[in-house]
């Protein structure tokens, strides 16, 4: 029997086993799925094409799928949406954060009751953040100066770098979570 009229059990355990055919075969029948619905929900393509990718990796390792428990494509679904919910999760935590990173620079940086030791700190701070932008690549640090710095939406980041808006998006997202590991210590 030809591996394209396996079952998709069949074609999933092929695919495990090693066999880039079963992948080709099983991203054909699943792939517009988990895509669909990953841009459904995340409402981002270069999200969707992120999550669709997880979803194929996790896929080809152990998950605890179960045919006995519904369809394949039912245990996608279920999985996507709850990936992809995950993500939007995390995105509003990091943004959450980030906003009150940026109060807590901002309220210190009110200097006009501060003293010796504040303005100290806060000259800390700012060459801690700096060297952190600097330790940045070249793209994702221009991302995050020109919508930190100069106040420009990602939609007007992409025009003037005439760049995709998901390329945009993706930089300062990557660019953020760096930054946010480089500054780890200095935010808690």
């Amino acid at each position: 029997m030809k591996i394209s009229e396996q079952t998709d059990v069949e074609v999933l355990q092929a695919w495990r086993s090693g066999s880039s055919q079963a992948f080709g075969i099983f991203y054909d029948r699943y792939g517009e799925l988990v895509y669909r619905l990953s841009l459904r929900i995340l409402g981002n393509l270069q999200e969707a094409e992120d999550l669709t990718q997880e979803i194929f990796i996790l896929l080809s390792r152990d998950t605890n799928y179960d045919s006995k428990r519904g369809s394949i494509a039912a245990f996608l679904s279920v999985l996507t949406r709850s990936r992809a919910i995950d993500r939007i999760r995390k995105t509003r935590s990091q943004q959450q954060h980030l906003q009150k990173w940026e109060q807590s620079i901002s309220s210190d940086h009110d200097t006009s009751n501060s003293s010796l030791m504040e303005n100290a700190s806060l000259s800390e701070r700012s060459e801690k953040v700096k060297a952190a932008l600097a330790d940045l690549p070249d793209k994702h640090r221009q991302v995050l100066e020109m919508a930190y710095f100069d106040g420009l939406s990602q939609t007007e980041i992409a025009k003037a770098l005439d760049t995709p808006l998901g390329t945009v998006k993706s930089w300062a997202r990557n660019g953020l979570i760096r930054l946010r590991e480089s500054l780890k210590d200095s935010l808690e």
